[in-house]
């Protein structure tokens, strides 16, 4: 592991006598490595390798690999060695579908339909999308994949006038790609809420995590014309994602500011507490 190329000048990759202690030398070092050299699920030189190349105690190489086991750049496969993990998504907050997003990060984007019906919405939905008491809307929960990686499960309700004939498309591709194609409906507006939360039973298993694992929670209340047209829940993983705003001086986010152009859409909080 020597100067290779890429390595921005005045990086150095020896362990130095001074204030800084060796484990936390090392733990920059393999942080360099990580980031910018290995690809994901590679494997990490042993203990050992490490000590002999840096001239450090394997208690040394120890701490400092525990470190960036707990910032989630490594993880440790009992009788195996430690790995990279893969490279964390930024989660669009744009009003995209998930199959347009993974296609443009360049994965091949699929759906497991998990449920599909015609059903009584929560109390908080109907509220959203403007429905009479006891109207049925359209009820579709997804698990979506990315290159056979699970990556969200997906609950979303739409209204039945606004969104006529759901059930009867392909709900494993894209259904705003279809919905524009097959019916004239196209999702203009959107508000998006994103929350943090934590991996329920049935949800770790569809996702391939342990239960607890951390996770985060998309709600999103979609318009067309003017009008509510989707209320959905989408749990991301995340140990996959994270989010990434640029900021502005004066308090905007540098490209879009906040729509609130949405008619009924002011209960995001209830609506959000519907479907958990």
């Amino acid at each position: 592991m020597g100067r290779d190329r890429g390595i921005p000048r005045g990086w150095s990759d020896r362990i130095l006598d001074g204030p800084t202690p060796k484990h936390t030398q090392l733990r920059n070092i393999l942080r360099h490595l990580v980031e910018h050299e290995l690809s994901p699920g590679a494997a990490i030189p042993s203990e050992r390798e490490l000590a002999d190349r840096y001239g450090v105690s394997r208690l040394t190489v120890r701490t400092a690999v525990g470190g960036l086991v707990a910032e989630g750049l490594l993880h440790r496969v009992r009788g195996k060695g430690t790995f990279t993990t893969a490279r964390r998504l930024d989660l669009s907050l744009h009003l995209l579908s998930f199959t347009t997003d993974m296609r443009r990060r360049g994965f091949r984007a699929s759906s497991r339909v998990l449920s599909a019906s015609t059903a009584i919405p929560p109390e908080a939905t109907r509220r959203v999308l403007d429905l009479a008491p006891g109207r049925p809307a359209a009820h579709v929960r997804r698990l979506r994949l990315a290159d056979d990686v699970p990556l969200a499960v997906e609950d979303g309700w739409f209204h039945p006038d606004l969104v006529p004939g759901l059930l009867d498309l392909d709900l494993t591709g894209s259904l705003y790609a279809q919905l524009a194609h097959h019916r004239g409906v196209r999702f203009d507006t959107a508000r998006q809420t994103v929350t943090a939360g934590i991996a329920r039973a049935g949800q770790a298993r569809l996702l391939s995590l342990r239960p607890g694992a951390p996770l985060l929670v998309l709600h999103r209340i979609s318009g067309s014309g003017g009008l509510t047209a989707e209320d959905s829940t989408s749990w991301y993983r995340g140990d996959r994602y994270r989010i990434t705003v640029a900021l502005n001086a004066d308090g905007t986010d540098g490209k879009h500011r906040p729509n609130d152009t949405l008619r009924r859409c002011h209960t995001t909080t209830d609506a959000q507490k519907g479907h958990q």
